[in-house]
């Protein structure tokens, strides 16, 4: 019996790694690198600010949203740039940029030092995050993408799962010890990295897909795609939401209960392992309703975790409010994905995954939103707002998809 489930798990496996370009499997185990070594300092990076007395949460939030404002340009100039020279040396400079940014966090001390740095941070995450999903799908059929961003979905949960708790367990000794690290795994995997896409043949593969289009060309398309506006403005409403988990929330528990630093650790890897778990079921669940259908319901969960954390009170309210919340960000993310994936003509993936960095302007305004409101009125005010916030971001979307409808149909009867 066992030796028939082996072989059975190993046949699996064996499909799995044949079924997608080595590339892929490369980038899906860089992603859980990546990811837990970011993951065991940035989500403590409000903690470790707020224990300077000097700075007040309005200003946290400033730092830490500065970061996802420097990446809001730096992702569409960095796709298209992607589509003009390849992917290769966009990913490389990112990763180059994240072992300064890590290794100055744990060196720094003036606050004007935290804000270059960060902003430095957000500008390389808006290079890597949106180059790396286009070269994925560049070596993917069409019919297994959403598949291939589910997986890479699951990858970030499961260093994200990983990450904090480490991170936590080395912050007590020194609390720039998590930073120290992160630095050293972003330079062990920009060097594998590099290594293992000249193996693979990174140079006949970004020649196949450079489309030559200059910036300013790629801007001009960007901004006259009519449908992308609808998504960037759900994606930025969606962020202002979300943000507030990573940077309010974690003040917020700190304040609100016992231990709050080691509950926001477990409430961190208890959205990743609930990622890590139901995202391929709920993924198959939803694919046959569309991705339209599962951004819906997947913000109703949101604001069903907003909710929660503005009526919870300890650990297990906190831990079911979370639940809930990761179940929206489970069905809304891939589906975003797809709809951008959907929507970019050949040539230009990069730049529409790049131009998806816009949404940055929601993570900048999230945190200050944020910070001003658990500095003037409180936690349960402002999850509140936010659940409202979320449910409102739906109707870009189906706005987008309404438009979409509305082009196709002229394109087929233009070809009558």
């Amino acid at each position: 019996m066992f030796a028939a489930i082996k072989e059975n798990g190993t046949a699996r496996l064996s499909r799995f790694v044949q079924e997608y370009h080595p590339i892929v499997h490369v980038l899906l185990i860089g992603t859980v690198l990546a990811r837990a070594a970011s993951s065991m300092s940035m989500p403590f990076l409000a903690i470790y600010l707020s224990r300077d007395p000097a700075l007040s949460p309005l200003l946290i939030g400033a730092i830490v949203g500065l970061g996802s404002l420097a990446g809001t340009a730096g992702g569409f100039v960095g796709g298209a740039l992607s589509d003009r020279l390849g992917r290769k040396r966009i990913l490389l400079i990112a990763l180059f940029g994240w072992v300064v940014v890590f290794g100055g966090f744990a060196i720094a001390k003036a606050p004007i030092l935290f804000m270059l740095l960060n902003m430095l941070n957000g500008l390389c995450r808006s290079l890597y995050e949106p180059v790396s999903q286009a070269l994925m799908a560049d070596v993917t059929e069409k019919s297994k993408r959403l598949k291939v961003f589910s997986l890479r979905y699951i990858a970030i949960n499961v260093g994200v799962a990983v990450g904090p708790l480490v991170g936590a367990y080395f912050g007590t000794m020194q609390a720039s010890l998590p930073f120290m690290i992160t630095s050293g795994i972003y330079l062990f995997y920009m060097i594998v990295l590099y290594v293992l896409l000249q193996w693979f043949g990174i140079r006949r593969i970004e020649g196949e897909q450079r489309s030559g289009i200059t910036v300013r060309a790629a801007c001009g398309v960007i901004v006259k795609d009519k449908v992308f506006r609808f998504y960037t403005a759900g994606a930025i409403v969606g962020a202002v939401g979300y943000s507030q988990m990573t940077v309010s929330l974690s003040q917020y528990v700190e304040k609100s209960v016992t231990e709050g630093a080691a509950l926001f650790a477990l409430l961190m890897s208890l959205n990743a392992v609930t990622v890590v778990i139901l995202q391929v079921p709920l993924s198959r669940l939803f694919e046959k309703f569309g991705p339209m259908t599962a951004i819906a319901v997947g913000s109703c969960m949101f604001a069903a975790g907003d909710v929660g954390y503005a009526l919870s009170s300890g650990w297990t309210s906190f831990m079911i409010s979370m639940f809930l919340f990761t179940i929206g960000e489970i069905l809304t993310y891939p589906a975003g994905n797809v709809l951008i994936d959907r929507l970019a003509p050949e040539g230009m993936r990069g730049t529409y995954f790049g131009a998806q960095s816009f949404s940055s302007i929601g993570h900048f305004a999230g945190p200050l939103i944020g910070g001003y409101m658990l500095a003037r009125w409180s936690g349960e005010t402002l999850f509140s707002l936010m659940a409202a916030v979320t449910l409102s971001g739906t109707y870009f979307y189906w706005k987008g998809q309404e438009m979409t409808k509305i082009v196709h149909k002229t394109h087929k009867n233009s070809e009558k």
